[in-house]
């Protein structure tokens, strides 16, 4: 039988990515390119959908981009000057095809394609208020809603239904959509989920591309302009790049695990280096929490830039003691119970000769609920180690999120519901310690710390400090959902 990869739910994961392109000879190969650069933020599923002359033509399939979009007959279907594309992560537990994005629908106004990143937090209110309106859903995502707000706005052009649908919604979202005139990209207010403007140089120059990060610019030899700015609404068009600010302006509140997890660290976020900044992290986690050791590890791949950090900072020496297994996609045939505690060791193998008789630090980024972890320290002392300390280069992660992270509910967080000291004795470690919320801040730049009164980032994950209100959550205290609802 084939199943998702039991140990995958014991890590965050972004939900998706997005994707546009307008003026490019091919549209369809250039956005299949920056897909495949974004796919780390979703591997479900992966849409594009292009525009030429007078039709949309759409793709979409289940799995990895390199499933449907590395054949040339595809790719040459997908004709046009424009597209959008998307690469998704489901939270529902199920991943089906009408749930895969770009969504596409006729509108009064004419043809319109959406992808989103990100999570309405009021999204069920406002799909009961739709239905009971006689809207037809075909889809369990809060993108849909989107759409239809559209669809039953007063009038006027795309760019007026789409401002009076999005003044209607709360939540966290990067959107790209395509017309037959133009490329739109969209932040939210608070401008928590990344979204940022390049344009290709070259043979292909003058071609504009909006993305969930700078990687995927670099893919297709962009140059990145700026990041689109919260509440920014960007109009790309045959007569270039409009700004409109549609909303009111509020505190910028980007999403501080960007920085620690889900960005590629070849990538530039609000116009910092990703692998800079945890370098930083690893920095300020060995001053937090030194220890006597022999080795510092990383917990691979998203371990090793803090583990230089804190190793440079240290001048513990920095080794690859746990090797991990690249060709171990995210199914694999379901082991009998009796060898299922073996499953860790499809991604992860303890480098014996480096551990064996050594006190080692372990660096990760997080820990969820916990189980991965407690198979990493076992694996390690199995190699022999003689100490394991574990060092996370964030926070205690004590909250869920509800802007666009599939998060555990928070009982079943291992921080919301141990002391660090019951952690540590949890997942076997000689020591455990956690990046400090002041330390975070410090290497992110904010050599004073979280401003309490008014936080740089959003961080409720850590805090439970919720920047936008969270109506569906509310709600759902006294009345079941009527669907499971995410980006």
């Amino acid at each position: 039988m084939f199943t998702t990869d039991p140990f995958d739910d014991d890590t965050l994961h972004e939900e998706c990515g997005v994707f546009g392109v307008f003026g490019h000879g091919q549209a369809a190969a250039v956005t299949a390119l920056g897909l495949h650069a974004l796919q780390h933020r979703g591997q479900e599923s992966a849409g594009i959908v292009t525009f030429d002359r007078d039709q949309f033509l759409p793709h979409h399939g289940l799995g990895h981009v390199s499933e449907h979009f590395s054949r040339r007959e595809v790719i040459d279907r997908l004709t046009g000057r424009a597209g959008i594309g998307h690469v998704r992560y489901a939270t529902s537990g199920v991943t089906v095809m009408r749930n895969v994005q770009p969504l596409f629908v006729e509108l009064e106004c004419g043809g319109f394609a959406l992808a989103h990143n990100g999570n309405l937090t009021n999204a069920l209110m406002l799909r009961r208020q739709l239905v009971r309106r006689g809207c037809l859903f075909q889809s369990t995502t809060d993108t849909e809603v989107i759409v239809h707000l559209m669809a039953t706005a007063r009038g006027g052009s795309v760019i007026d239904r789409m401002v009076e649908a999005l003044r209607q919604v709360e939540g966290a979202f990067s959107l790209v959509a395509l017309t037959p005139e133009a490329v739109i990209g969209v932040r939210d207010p608070l401008g928590v989920r990344p979204l940022v403007l390049g344009r290709t140089t070259g043979s292909a120059g003058g071609a504009y591309v909006l993305a969930s990060e700078t990687c995927a610019l670099d893919i297709i030899s962009a140059e990145r302009i700026r990041d689109v700015e919260p509440g920014e609404m960007l109009v790309l068009d045959q007569s270039g790049v409009h700004s409109l600010r549609p909303f009111q302006p509020r505190p910028r509140r980007f999403c501080i695990f960007e920085y620690i997890y889900f960005a590629r660290p070849d990538s530039i976020m609000e116009g910092r280096s990703v692998y800079a900044s945890r370098q930083r992290i690893g920095r300020e986690l060995a001053r937090e929490s030194g220890v006597a050791a022999d080795l510092v590890v990383p917990v691979p791949d998203s371990g090793v830039p803090a583990a230089l950090g804190y190793a440079a900072a240290s001048g513990i020496p920095f080794e690859l003691g746990i090797i991990r297994n690249h060709y171990v996609g995210r199914t694999f045939i379901e082991p009998v119970d009796s060898i299922r505690h073996l499953g860790v060791k499809l991604k992860h193998n303890a480098n014996r000769s480096i551990i064996e008789g050594r006190r080692v630090v372990l660096i990760d980024d997080s820990i969820v609920r916990g189980t991965t972890s407690k198979k990493i320290v076992e694996m390690v002392r199995g190699a022999g180690a003689s100490e394991v300390h574990m060092r996370i280069s964030s926070p205690p992660t004590s909250h869920s999120c509800f802007y666009g992270i599939d998060t555990p509910e928070e009982g079943k967080l291992l921080a919301h519901k141990m002391t660090v000291d019951e952690m540590a004795t949890y997942i076997g470690a000689d020591s455990l310690a956690f990046l400090t919320i002041d330390g975070l801040y410090r290497a992110m730049g904010c050599p004073d710390g979280r401003n309490n009164e008014a936080p740089q980032f959003c961080d409720a994950c850590f805090t439970g400090d919720y920047p936008i209100a969270l109506t569906d959550r509310d709600a759902q205290t006294n009345e079941a959902p009527l669907f499971a609802i995410r980006a």
